[in-house]
């Protein structure tokens, strides 16, 4: 999805989302960042109030960084650790029971590098059921992870990986299958 022709001649996005963007910045830095661990309840509140539709018993960690709560969708019990960035630009989805680890970085905006303009291009980014991100990792554009997907530390995954797969490296690729039995627990 396209949002702006050419960056040079202005900005990416809209004033609305512009000026919402800086509302929601204030909020997050006057009513969450400062909070502790244990007020996830709290935070979530928050983002809902900013259009994110989260479900039951997330944990987002005060210090995660929320580019635009409103193109962001997490189902119950998903965790976003601590100095994780949602680059939400476009929609980032995130199954149930998932795991954002610590400093990862999910990017859902690019630019096209073949336009004189650099024009920013989104692409959604949906993260599987029972996922793992390990600390670190980078998630670009477009990118799917399948069910039950581990993506290891500091890997920089550039394509779909396959349900129930561990993967790392740079860009990441198919190390093993993951005990599917897992998902019987879970």
């Amino acid at each position: 999805m396209s949002v702006n022709k050419d960056t040079r001649t202005g900005p990416s996005f809209g004033l609305s989302t512009r000026l919402l963007r800086i509302l929601w910045i204030f909020c997050w830095l006057l009513l969450c960042r400062w909070t502790p661990p244990p007020l996830h309840r709290w935070r979530a509140l928050v983002l809902r109030a900013f259009g994110a539709k989260l479900g039951k018993q997330t944990h987002i960690y005060a210090s995660a960084q929320i580019w635009a709560p409103w193109n962001l969708t997490v189902d119950d019990q998903v965790g976003i650790g601590p100095k994780t960035m949602i680059y939400s630009q476009g929609k980032i989805s995130i199954g149930a029971r998932a795991v954002i680890s610590q400093g990862s970085h999910l990017c859902a905006g690019t630019h096209d590098y073949n336009d004189p303009g650099f024009r920013l291009i989104t692409k959604p980014i949906v993260i599987g059921a029972d996922c793992w991100i390990a600390a670190e990792a980078f998630i670009h554009p477009g990118v799917t992870l399948g069910e039950g997907c581990v993506v290891g530390a500091r890997s920089v995954v550039t394509s779909d990986l396959p349900e129930w797969s561990i993967c790392s490296g740079f860009p990441a690729k198919v190390l093993r299958e993951r005990n599917q039995q897992l998902s019987n627990i879970l």
